[in-house]
């Protein structure tokens, strides 16, 4: 049986603010500009980008279930 984990509303609702975004935009314009990313940056990034995924799933589970 799946285990089920309760997560509170304001969780589903919460965005990266303005200034992270402008970073990781900012870092990911550099990638595909062909700059290379010091490992520092890339670490940044790549846990950036996993938040953001992480946020968006929250967000896609949160709205099936109150629909």
């Amino acid at each position: 049986m799946p285990e089920i984990v309760e997560i509170p509303l304001e969780l589903t609702r919460f965005q990266l603010s303005p200034a992270v975004q402008a970073r990781l935009q900012s870092l990911l314009d550099l990638q595909d500009e062909g700059y290379t990313l010091s490992q520092a940056e890339q670490q940044e990034a790549e846990g950036l980008v996993e938040l953001v995924e992480f946020l968006s799933l929250l967000q896609l589970r949160s709205t099936r279930i109150t629909q």
